[in-house]
C-alpha cells in the first residue's frame, strides 16, 4: 500500500510526462522518421510509440493507444512495417528526442547536475513499476537505457508515461468508458486539446464525435450545452483517482522527499519546455 497522497504522483507525472511528449511536437522527431520512409504525421506517431511492441498489427495498436479510432489505425498500421523496421523507429526516435531536447532545452541544461539529478530520480521511480497487465510500460522497460543524462531522463518519462497510461486505460475500461467518450469528457473538461485536433490526431469524423455526445448525454454524464455534468465529473475523477492508485509503485518507492525533488527538477525543465515553444496552442483549449 502506498506510504503517502497517491496525488503526488498524479502532480509528478503532470511535469514528466511533458518530457517525452515534447517530441511529437518537434519537427526534429519529425524529420527523423521521415528520412526512414515515415513522412505521413499519424503513420510516424503510431509507429513511433507502437515500435517497442514489435511489428504489431492494428488491432494491437488500437487495443493498447484506446482512444484512435480503429479505421484510422488500420489506414497506417501493418503499413508502416512494410516502409521500416520497429528497430529503424527506435533509433529514428531516439536521435529526435536527443535533437528536439538540445534545441529547446541548450546544452547548458543538458549537461548540468540538475538533469543528472532529474534522471537518476525517474530512472530510480521505474523500478517499482510492474508489467503485469501494462504492455506500453513492459514494452519499453525492455530497451536499454541511454547514457546521457537527458536521454535517461527523456527515457524515463516514457517508462512512467506509459506506466500511468496502461492503469488509467484500465480505469477507462472500469468506468465503462470508449476510447471515443473518454476523449469527449476530456474535452468537455476546457482543459485539453480542441475537438477538431483531437477528431484529426485520432481519427475520429465530426458524425462519430457528435455521436458520442449524444450518448453521454443520455447517461446523464454531460448537459444539453455539451458541458460536464456533476456525474460527469464524478464519473472522471473516479478514474483519475483509480489511476492514482494503480500508479503509486514508483512514487512510493521514491518516498515523499525524492517523489517532491523530482517534481522540482522536472517542473523547472517542463516551464522551460513551454516557454520554448514547444507546444502548440491547440493542445489547452477548448473546442
Amino acid at each position: 500500500m502506498p506510504s503517502f497522497d497517491t496525488g503526488a504522483g498524479r502532480r509528478c507525472h503532470a511535469v514528466v510526462n511533458p518530457l517525452h511528449t515534447c517530441v511529437y511536437f518537434a519537427p526534429e522527431w519529425r524529420g527523423e522518421l521521415a528520412a526512414i520512409g515515415l513522412e505521413h504525421e499519424a503513420m510516424a506517431y503510431l509507429a513511433s510509440r507502437a515500435a517497442p511492441l514489435g511489428a504489431v498489427g492494428a488491432g494491437t495498436v488500437t487495443a493498447t493507444f484506446y482512444n484512435f479510432d480503429h479505421g484510422h489505425v488500420r489506414r497506417y498500421i501493418p503499413a508502416a512495417w512494410t516502409v521500416t523496421t520497429p528497430q529503424a523507429v527506435l533509433a529514428a526516435r531516439l536521435r529526435g528526442a536527443d535533437r528536439t531536447l538540445r534545441r529547446l532545452l541548450g546544452e547548458k541544461a543538458l549537461t548540468s547536475e540538475e538533469m543528472a539529478e532529474a534522471a537518476e530520480l525517474a530512472l530510480r521511480a521505474t523500478q517499482a513499476c510492474r508489467r503485469e497487465a501494462r504492455p506500453l510500460y513492459a514494452a519499453n522497460a525492455d530497451l536499454p537505457v541511454p547514457e546521457e543524462p537527458h536521454l535517461a531522463l527523456w527515457h524515463a518519462a516514457t517508462l512512467l508515461r506509459e506506466h500511468r497510461g496502461d492503469g488509467h486505460l484500465a480505469a477507462l475500461a472500469i468506468a465503462g468508458l470508449s476510447g471515443i467518450e473518454a476523449l469527449v469528457l476530456h474535452n468537455a473538461t476546457g482543459r485539453a486539446p480542441t475537438s477538431a485536433t483531437f477528431m484529426r490526431t485520432r481519427g475520429w469524423s465530426a458524425e462519430q464525435w457528435a455521436a458520442t455526445r449524444d450518448r453521454l448525454r443520455e447517461r446523464g454524464l454531460l448537459d444539453e450545452a455539451g458541458n460536464l455534468t456533476e456525474s460527469g465529473t464524478a464519473l472522471r475523477e473516479e478514474a483519475e483517482v483509480l489511476t492514482d492508485r494503480l500508479d503509486a509503485a514508483p512514487y512510493d518507492h521514491l518516498g515523499p522527499a525524492a517523489t517532491a525533488r523530482l517534481t522540482e527538477l522536472a517542473g523547472r525543465f517542463t516551464t522551460a519546455l513551454r516557454a520554448a515553444g514547444a507546444f502548440p496552442a491547440a493542445l489547452f483549449g477548448k473546442g
